[in-house]
């Protein structure tokens, strides 16, 4: 597909969402577990993935596929239940469509979340971290190839990429309300494996505390679409190697349900002090 088949599929989707949806300067997207989040809205509209054209459709459990909008501590919000990744076989510019998307519908703000593997021995499953920066361990960009010089640069910065002033709010909302919340470093591997315990190894010799197999392609694009972004993990399970019993993603499920009042209580303090 060229990049002007591309820009001009990318335009269609981002219509059908504002004729349906309206527009929003904030943007959430519910990961692994998380999709219960958007009872939180008010006057909520949804559009099913499958109702957008040319939009990818989630195939990963725990992912419900629409794209909601509605009012959240009196801000315009979208919410995303569900997103798709690479491991489900999908290019890269399909999986980080969507973040185009909200460039085109003026999305300003976009908090990106995830279930992952917690990869610091000293934190608990359950817990959520807010994500200071990312390592790569797919081999995989999305911006390789032709360059969208109407979205962004050829070479964009990603020194901050996930943006200081957001992360500073985070944190007062977490202090607000009284919730433990870590930082650390997100090392994205493709998946769907379950990454092996010598992997957690390395990635913690990188400099990791978390392992996971989405939010980087996202944060990536939405950089160097030159949208603000946070990201936040709800640390379901121990990496393996280092808990006991293997890993599988029922559990994974169990455990994001059980972070959501922390996870509510945090998101809603935060999203009032926005100024999006």
């Amino acid at each position: 597909m060229t990049n002007a088949d591309y820009v001009q599929k990318i335009e269609a989707a981002a219509s059908a969402v504002e004729e349906r949806l309206g527009t929003a300067g904030i943007a959430i997207v519910l990961g692994s577990g998380l999709g219960g989040f958007t009872e939180q809205l008010t006057d909520a509209t949804q559009m099913p993935f499958s109702e957008i054209p040319g939009f990818p459709v989630s195939t990963a459990p725990g992912h419900a596929g629409r794209w909601w909008a509605g009012n959240l501590c009196g801000k315009r919000v979208y919410m995303l239940q569900g997103c798709v990744h690479a491991y489900e076989g999908l290019d890269l510019r399909d999986v980080t469509m969507y973040v185009r998307m909200m460039k085109i519908l003026g999305v300003q703000d976009l908090i990106l979340t995830n279930a992952c593997g917690c990869a610091c021995e000293a934190w608990h499953a359950g817990e959520l971290m807010m994500l200071t920066d990312f390592i790569n361990l797919s081999g995989l960009n999305p911006l390789s190839g032709p360059n969208l010089d109407g979205f962004g640069p050829r070479f964009p910065d990603m020194t901050d990429a996930y943006d200081r002033e957001l992360r500073s709010l985070c944190w007062k909302a977490a202090e607000a309300e009284g919730i433990t919340l870590r930082e650390g470093v997100y090392a994205w591997f493709q998946g769907p494996t379950y990454e092996t315990p010598a992997e957690v190894r390395m990635a913690m010799t990188l400099g990791a505390q978390a392992v996971g197999m989405s939010t980087v392609p996202e944060t990536i694009v939405a950089r160097h679409c030159g949208i603000r972004v946070l990201g936040l993990s709800c640390m379901t399970n121990m990496a393996a190697g280092l808990g006991d019993g293997n890993l599988n993603h029922e559990e994974v499920l169990q455990a994001a349900d059980g972070a959501k009042e922390n996870f509510t209580r945090l998101i809603c303090h935060l999203i009032g002090e926005l100024n999006s």
